[in-house]
């Protein structure tokens, strides 16, 4: 699901509590605050496992908690690598390295682990990216090895085939 709520405090727990209300599992939640905000609303996308027949009541209780519904749609994301990168991640704005390919619109990063040890120290982390086919993969992780080298990061190649 795609989420359109609010630019506000406690905002994202008033729209991942329906999920829980109705028996839903969730898997994920990509939430990525542009700083600073641009408009008043955020986008959140979830990815959740809801038992049969508790969609309708599930929209309608978000629909009372002023969320915006704007995309409901099966797995559509089949294919998963992950990668390690290190280097300044936060520094070198890792918000925009993950914009990049998720703006491609047929591949996402789907979970990020980040490691910081330091201030100054480079940091770490494990970047999973899912698409719709192994040629989308193929063109996500060209991008990522693009922007690594722009920003001088060091990848870690696929820890499974892509």
């Amino acid at each position: 699901m795609k989420l359109e709520m609010r630019d506000q405090p406690g905002q994202l727990v008033a729209a991942l509590q329906p999920i829980s209300a109705v028996g839903g599992n969730i898997i994920a939640v990509i939430h990525q605050r542009e700083t600073p905000a641009a408009t008043e609303t955020l986008d959140v996308q979830i990815v959740l496992e809801l038992p049969e027949g508790r969609l309708s009541r599930l929209l309608e209780l978000l629909r009372e908690q002023g969320v915006n519904v704007v995309r409901i749609g099966e797995e559509r994301l089949l294919y998963e690598c992950t990668m390690i990168m290190i280097g300044h991640l936060m520094h070198t704005d890792l918000s925009d390295t993950v914009d990049r390919i998720d703006t491609t619109g047929s591949a996402e990063v789907t979970d990020l682990s980040l490691a910081m040890p330091a201030i100054s120290s480079p940091s770490s982390a494990r970047i999973t990216i899912r698409s719709t086919t192994r040629e989308e993969m193929k063109k996500a992780i060209r991008i990522l090895r693009s922007v690594a080298e722009q920003k001088h990061l060091l990848i870690i190649e696929p820890l499974e085939d892509a």
